[in-house]
């Protein structure tokens, strides 16, 4: 089952210490990456920056287009009035064949805040348990997941956060 996920973190650097940590996981075999990105808003930046790194060629660009306008719409549109809540809409609606819903969408935005950072990714065939050990101790929160809440319970057991 493809995976989708995103996990915030608290300073603009811990998502891209995450996604190392994901990588060797990726090497030794506990998961398989598709593809993530890491979103990083640094203290009086005016806008976050995204790194995208596909793990597969054949899919790498549709994940990066995808990384684009998912980033671009949720943080990149004003915050207030109408057009963010169209853009927003309009975004639920590309992302809902992944699973992602439009009040997770709303979650993202205003979680992933400047001083933050988050880690997006799509995984396959996973080792939660011992996945869950690598990012032990790590302060994070689960925003989003296109998981069953019984999954996503067990998710959040093994790798802690919210």
């Amino acid at each position: 089952m493809t995976t989708f996920t995103v996990w915030k973190f608290d300073g603009p650097e811990r998502a891209d210490r995450a996604a190392l940590v994901l990588r060797d996981a990726a090497r030794d075999g506990l998961v398989r990456i598709l593809d993530h990105a890491v979103v990083s808003w640094p203290v009086g930046a005016e806008h976050p920056t995204t790194t995208h790194s596909h793990e597969e060629n054949k899919r790498g660009a549709g994940w990066g287009a995808f990384w684009g306008v998912l980033v671009g719409a949720l943080f990149f549109v004003p915050v207030a009035g109408g057009v963010a809540g169209a853009a927003i809409g309009a975004l639920a609606k590309s992302t809902e064949d992944v699973g992602i819903t439009k009040q997770q969408l709303e979650t993202i935005r205003t979680e992933v805040t400047e001083g933050s950072s988050a880690l997006f990714i799509v995984t396959e065939e996973g080792d939660l348990d011992r996945l869950g050990e690598r990012f032990h101790g790590m302060e994070k929160k689960l925003l989003a997941t296109n998981l069953t809440e019984g999954e996503r319970e067990i998710l959040i057991e093994t790798f802690g956060g919210a």
